[in-house]
């Protein structure tokens, strides 16, 4: 009789205990996520900070899109392509991966989405 209702004691109290466990594991989820998501609202309040600021746009204007202001010369050094192994015929070789300028990238994805050769 005394086993049975020790069984029964500890079966009322698995549920409850099984619940409280697996709301503690979620609560620490969600306090992991919302450190992540305060340190993604941090960066992205510097990032407005320094986007307000006038001088911080023009040198990323000048660095990324090659502004110029009026009366400045620009220059482009376009370097030779370097090739490390032969293209096989039909194959052609992109700036799509992420290096080269940003115009050099846009082209080469309208030259891949076109299906042209490359240069």
């Amino acid at each position: 009789m005394l086993g049975l209702v020790v069984c029964a004691l500890v079966l009322s109290v698995g549920y409850p205990l099984k619940q409280y466990l697996g709301q503690r594991g979620e609560i620490g989820r969600l306090q992991q996520q919302r450190r992540e998501t305060e340190e993604r609202v941090k960066a992205l309040e510097e990032q407005k900070r320094r986007l307000a600021d006038p001088d911080y746009v023009k040198a990323q204007a000048r660095e990324r899109l090659h502004y110029v202001l009026p009366g400045e010369s620009a220059y482009v050094v376009i370097r030779p392509r370097q090739r490390s192994q032969p293209e096989v015929a039909g194959a052609r070789s992109s700036t799509v991966d992420g290096a080269g300028s940003w115009y050099d990238r846009l082209w080469a994805t309208v030259r891949a989405a076109d299906g042209a050769p490359g240069p």
